[in-house]
């Protein structure tokens, strides 16, 4: 099988390995099939895409919507090098995946209004498929509501048309979409459980999700979810695209 490819933009490596790790258990492979690139380490290396199956964006501490002033420098060529990236996977339809930080860029990418309107903070959400999203082989065999976890500043508040709507929440009105036949975009995690979720409350705990002080009860709370849903999505895009 061909690897998938996994870029990530975390800087702290408790947070980066334990990212790499779910990845690689929900999505059912081994390390020689989902190779890594972290982002905030160093420049993006020519890609072949022809020996990958296909490509993932994990969560990030970057927020697309922020100024430009506000940005670090290592933000503005991480931006950059995704944006020219989604060059390429878009005209050739490449199987891509972009979690959480995915709907940033591949939403940017192509014309979606990117914003601080639909935040959520970190825990538990009710997400709802759409009758697109009930057909969607990515989505096959998931129940039309369940739970998932998420925690984001920026979020979706208006998609291009050619965008297809696959998932939404009460408190969010964009949490999964489609472009062309083969890109996808989550605003929730579907590599995150709830022990996953405590360990990145106490990592950015002075990240400005939360105020510091809260964050033993989050992590608490987050200890009593149970998510089992949101992982189907990694099994199902291996499970189409590997080759």
């Amino acid at each position: 099988m061909l690897p998938f490819l996994l870029l990530a933009s975390r800087a702290e490596d408790a947070a980066a390995e334990d990212e790499y790790a779910a990845y690689l258990r929900y999505g059912g492979l081994e390390e020689p099939e989902l190779l890594r690139v972290r982002l905030e380490a160093a420049p993006l290396p020519p890609l072949d895409l022809s020996k990958y199956s296909g490509v993932i964006v994990g969560g990030s501490p970057f927020t697309s919507s922020d100024p430009p002033e506000h940005k670090s420098a290592v933000q503005h060529r991480v931006e950059q090098e995704l944006a020219g990236l989604l060059d390429q996977l878009v005209a050739l339809d490449f199987p891509f995946l972009g979690a959480c930080y995915g709907v940033g860029t591949l939403g940017s990418h192509q014309g979606a209004v990117i914003d601080r309107t639909y935040g959520e903070p970190l825990g538990a959400v009710e997400v709802e498929l759409t009758e697109a999203g009930l057909k969607d082989p990515i989505l096959q065999g998931m129940p039309r509501t369940f739970t998932a976890l998420t925690g984001h500043k920026e979020a979706v508040s208006a998609l291009p048309a050619h965008a297809v709507l696959l998932a939404r929440a009460a408190t969010c009105p964009v949490h999964m979409f489609r472009i062309r036949t083969n890109l996808y975009a989550t605003q929730f995690h579907p590599e995150l459980d709830a022990e996953g979720l405590a360990t990145r409350i106490d990592i950015y705990r002075h990240a400005g999700y939360f105020p510091p002080e809260s964050a033993e009860d989050l992590m608490a709370a987050a200890r009593q979810v149970t998510v089992t849903e949101p992982m189907s999505v990694l099994k199902n895009f291996v499970a189409r695209y590997a080759r």
